[in-house]
């Protein structure tokens, strides 16, 4: 694991430690972590939703389609 130290504000620095403490985060490092992995989840869904924006429809999307959908979720993977 690599190490990198960073620079805060004291007004930012209170507020990881409340965070931390009231989170139930180990570290301040623990709380950062999360942060990062909830961004990159989140521009991961941004690329996806802005892929799908940009394809062609395939099918009328229709109360049948949502039922489908439901079936092929709530169905147990085996």
């Amino acid at each position: 694991m690599s190490t990198m130290n960073i620079s805060l504000p004291d007004l930012l620095k209170n507020f990881v430690d409340e965070q931390v403490s009231q989170r139930g985060y180990g570290t301040s490092s623990e709380y950062v972590r999360e942060l990062i992995r909830k961004d990159q989840s989140r521009l991961q869904l941004r690329d996806l939703l802005l892929v799908g924006a940009a394809s062609a429809p395939t099918m009328p999307v229709d109360s049948g389609y949502f039922d489908s959908l439901r079936q092929r979720v709530r169905k147990p993977q085996g």
